[in-house]
């Protein structure tokens, strides 16, 4: 028997109730998984992004980058 069967069988001999909690749990599970995905990818983009961006000659001055106001 299957790891998934097993867990099968002993939820269909729970109560409803505490079907619902494990469904609620699993959905959490699931959602947790999908977010620390999500963090990996973005941290991958932004790394391959910014790939060889680190040797560049800077364009702007600090002097640049401060807003005048008339």
């Amino acid at each position: 028997m299957s790891l998934t069967d097993k867990i099968i069988e002993n939820v269909r001999s729970l109560p409803e109730s505490k079907q619902i909690e494990i469904l609620d749990f699993v959905e959490y599970l699931r959602a947790k998984i999908e977010k620390e995905e999500r963090k990996e990818w973005t941290g991958l983009s932004l790394t391959s992004a910014m790939r060889g961006m680190e040797e560049e000659e800077l364009t702007y001055s600090m002097n640049d980058l401060k807003e005048t106001y008339s």
